[in-house]
């Protein structure tokens, strides 16, 4: 098979990708050669960065410059038996470090449960025949049949499709459904302009295709997301480094005035154990040992308002990012409304009725033109929503108390 992975398969004809890769568009591939091929790229899946133990997670909430003095303080003042003192702040370390941990947890918890809810089903033509697989075991070459509402499993370069549109905001950040076609493509088109392709993670809005797999797993252009994603550099947000500024400035005067502090009480004739003592005194006295829980606790509210509102933060900083933000850039409309259209007037055999409701809760009414409900539907309204139903796939549809439509609303 003549498969390379930076091949600009839209500027090909949809006949030579299918002989490229070995398949036919007709009948697909054959079960054991698509055994042979899953074992050669892989499964359809992203490759999973791999992440931190528990324990580590745990032991770098405490990886901050004033958790450093405030340790060191729980040491110093152990050593001199202030053991009241010593177990206040040890205490504030802790319980720090475990809201931190536990937020970091449900966070990854939720992000697992997403990735698991992503992976599909699809269907494919194997050997002659149409059968339902797991997503997963996708594989380039094969023949891939999607419809209005399905999600694109991989990537494809269609043969033939009907009507397609496509919804490629997650990969383009474009609200409006793509309408897709076969022509071949220059090679230097970008990807949002590549109509002949349809890419794993897009979701089909109206119109049936064919398509032949070219891409799976890390290998899509999802896949290169992610892949840039995870090697992204973690930087520090601003609040966490002028929290860290602060610490080593803090540091620096406490030390300077313990030292300060210890020769001046040399100076004046006390003992080296008093003035030693009276110096970690003054310095443990000078930590905020307040500041980290109270910046946890700021953090945590913030988390908390932010789940409420089904956005995920993984790490209790990230939070404070948005409160930086002073300019959002947005091209479509769409990105920033909730992207439903529905009908809010019908005009139907010289007839102006109005529809009541918000979004795609099916509760409202039918209003005349004078404002009064409807309880009896003419024969000219009937016969326009019959219209509008018939000659559409779409289909509402529940989950978790959000209604929401399948296909071209």
């Amino acid at each position: 098979m003549n498969y390379d992975v930076n091949k600009t398969w839209h500027s090909l004809d949809s006949n030579e990708v299918v002989r490229l890769l070995e398949s036919d568009a007709q009948k697909g591939i054959s079960a054991e050669k698509a055994q042979e091929r899953l074992q050669q790229f892989g499964p359809n899946v992203l490759s999973a960065k791999k992440g931190k133990g528990p324990l580590l997670r745990f032991l770098l909430q405490f990886h901050q410059p004033l958790v450093y003095i405030l340790i060191a303080a729980v040491v110093v003042t152990g050593f001199l038996g202030e053991w009241v003192d010593a177990g206040v702040i040890f205490a504030v370390v802790f319980i720090n470090g475990i809201v931190g941990f536990l937020q970091e947890s449900k966070a990854l918890r939720a992000l697992d449960a997403l990735a698991k809810a992503m992976r599909a089903s699809a269907r494919v033509v194997r050997d002659g025949k149409t059968r339902e697989i797991n997503a997963d075991n996708l594989v380039p070459g094969d023949i891939v049949l999607l419809k209005s509402g399905e999600k694109v499993p991989a990537d494809i370069r269609l043969i033939h499709e009907h009507e397609l549109r496509v919804d490629e905001s997650a990969l383009t950040g474009e609200s409006v459904p793509v309408e897709k076609q076969l022509d071949v493509l220059n090679e230097n088109v970008v990807l949002a302009d590549r109509k002949n392709m349809a890419f794993a993670s897009t979701l089909v809005t109206y119109g049936q295709c064919r398509g032949i797999v070219i891409g799976t797993g890390n290998q899509t252009e999802i896949g290169q997301i992610s892949k840039l994603i995870s090697e992204a550099e973690e930087l520090a947000t601003p609040l966490s480094r002028k929290m860290d500024h602060f610490s080593r400035i803090l540091l620096y005067v406490i030390m300077g005035l313990a030292t300060v502090s210890f020769f001046a009480g040399l100076h004046r004739g006390h003992s080296l154990e008093d003035t030693f003592m009276a110096a970690v005194a003054l310095a443990v006295a000078a930590i905020p040992e307040g500041l980290p829980a109270a910046f946890t606790i700021i953090l945590a509210i913030g988390v908390s308002r932010m789940a409420k509102r089904n956005a995920i933060i993984r790490k209790l900083p990230a939070v404070e990012t948005l409160g930086s933000t002073t300019v959002v850039c947005s091209d479509k409309t769409g990105t920033l409304t909730v992207n439903k259209m529905t009908v809010q007037e019908i005009v139907a055999g010289g007839e102006r009725f109005t529809v009541s409701g918000v979004g795609y809760q099916p509760h409202g009414k039918f209003l005349s033109s004078g404002g009064e409900a409807i309880t009896q539907l003419s024969e000219n309204l009937k016969q326009c929503l019959l219209a509008g139903l018939l000659c559409n796939d779409s289909v509402l549809v529940e989950e978790a108390g959000v209604w929401n439509v399948e296909g071209d609303p």
